[in-house]
């Protein structure tokens, strides 16, 4: 499927289109998440949709297709994971997942969603590792409600260039989220050097 097919699929089905490209990513949709929860949110803000039937289908859409990879891996296992391994380009993001899930417990659910790939891969790592359904719950969907709402947003402030940006997130990953903090650091440290400056001109 192409973007321009995505936006065709809006147009023709509406709220639907949404949930399903979102709730297919799983089985390896392939434009990439985060275009299509932005391009939710540059569809709302044009009006084609409305906004918050458009943002509550879109955040179904994440949580369930999500939720699929959970029960997949909790109730078939290690056939599904075998069948990942022998995908080598597959078999690094498993190693990936296992070591966050080693390191953080139950918040690599929260991590794995700013990675791409990860985000899709988790659910059956922590699903084979027993994780109860009730736990299971509380971190992903808190985390895929805040995911969802932040690229949604992010949808409908650039527009008309959702998927350059969209894409360029998908690409990149957490290493886009460096750039907004780093300016923000560098505005305070500006700031407190004039400030100080200000204060020995006295």
């Amino acid at each position: 499927m192409t973007y321009d097919a995505l936006l065709a699929m809006i147009q023709h089905f509406g709220y639907a289109a949404l949930f399903f490209a979102l709730w297919l990513g799983i089985v390896g949709m392939p434009i990439p998440d985060e275009v299509i929860v932005m391009t939710g949110g540059a569809v709302a803000a044009s009006g084609v949709l409305q906004p918050i039937p458009a943002f509550l289908l879109t955040y179904l859409g994440v949580a369930s297709g999500l939720s699929l990879g959970y029960v997949l891996g909790r109730f078939i296992g290690t056939p599904i994971m075998d069948r990942l391994r022998r995908k080598k380009k597959m078999e690094r993001y498993l190693h990936f997942s296992e070591r966050l899930v080693q390191q953080y417990g139950n918040y690599a659910l929260c991590i794995s969603y700013f990675f791409p790939v990860v985000r899709h891969v988790m659910p059956y790592v922590v699903g084979i590792n027993r994780m109860s359904f009730k736990r299971y719950a509380l971190f992903s969907y808190s985390t895929g409600f805040v995911w969802t709402a932040a690229f949604f947003a992010a949808g409908g402030a650039v527009g008309g260039h959702v998927r350059e940006a969209g894409y360029a997130v998908h690409h990149y990953g957490l290493k886009l989220l460096w750039l907004p903090v780093v300016l923000i650091a560098v505005y305070f440290i500006l700031k407190y050097y004039k400030k100080e400056r200000g204060r020995d001109s006295i």
